[in-house]
């Protein structure tokens, strides 16, 4: 049985919290919340035994994983490594990882480090958002692998495992690229889309009252918390960027299709993007 310190107690670290306890995987879990209203709420619903400070959680575990804002997992990485127990891993669960693999990339204990990322939640946050089993059957992927050492990497795996995911490998540019287009770009979709829609309906009053399921799927995502997505779309700019300029001219192309009336056109642009529904029909 371990000792295992959660940093964050909302939605991702919450719902490790559950399986891990309902797996009985550790004896004690402790949370480290920066929030009073999040660490009692996680306390209250019996997500983590007890909540501490960092450099007291720190001591008093074998493994600790970082379920925070990637912005902050980029500054206290080192810190933790700074003083971790030769004995114990550190894993993150955060959405980039270019910027966090370089901030320990010559930290002298960087091989305690799993940098991982669960690609699974939620539009909610907090502590009551936590789910069980919210990570069964999604795909989780680790960066560096050759950077970490095997007791790391299989800590990592049985934690991985015992919440239902299947792990693949990447370096750190490659996954970023790869999220930029899967993730970071629906996400900032949606925050568009309903940007968009709120400013329409400043002159149209009764616009949310036509509002069907097919909005309320597309703009689900735009519910996610800016405190979360903020720092993800900061550090992945670059990937991002470039796929925004790729989503920008299909969107002008279907612009320029409309002014044309080119049905034609129109027509073809959908009967290809319907070929995804075989692509996302093969993951599940």
């Amino acid at each position: 049985m371990k000792v295992v310190t959660i940093v964050g107690t909302g939605l991702i670290g919450g719902s490790v919290a559950k399986d891990l306890r309902k797996a009985g995987f550790a004896s004690t879990i402790i949370g480290v919340e920066q929030n009073p209203e999040n660490a009692a709420k996680a306390l209250e619903i019996g997500l983590v035994d007890a909540v501490l400070p960092l450099e007291k959680a720190i001591a008093l575990s074998g493994i600790i994983i970082l379920a925070i804002p990637v912005s902050a997992i980029q500054k206290i990485l080192p810190e933790i490594l700074d003083v971790i127990r030769p004995e114990s891993v550190l894993i993150d669960l955060g959405s980039t990882k270019s910027l966090l693999c370089e901030a320990v990339r010559e930290h002298q204990n960087r091989q305690q480090f799993v940098a991982a990322h669960p690609i699974a939640g939620t539009e909610y946050s907090g502590p009551t958002a936590a789910l069980e089993g919210l990570f069964k059957g999604k795909m989780n992927i680790i960066c560096e692998r050759e950077k970490s050492s095997e007791k790391a990497v299989a800590t990592a795996l049985e934690i991985f495992d015992l919440l239902g995911m299947k792990t693949i490998f990447m370096q750190p540019e490659e996954h970023d690229k790869h999220v930029a287009y899967i993730s970071h770009l629906s996400h900032v979709s949606s925050f568009l889309l309903g940007l968009t829609v709120l400013d329409v309906e400043k002159d149209e009053k009764n616009i949310f009252t036509l509002a069907g399921s097919g909005f309320a799927s597309t703009v689900r995502l735009a519910k996610s918390s800016p405190d979360m997505w903020a720092p993800i779309f900061e550090q992945n700019a670059h990937f991002l960027s470039h796929a925004l300029a790729e989503y920008i001219s299909h969107l002008q192309q279907f612009q320029e299709c409309l002014k044309s009336k080119d049905t034609e056109k129109l027509y073809e642009m959908m009967v290809q993007a319907n070929k995804i529904r075989s692509v996302l029909d093969g993951l599940t």
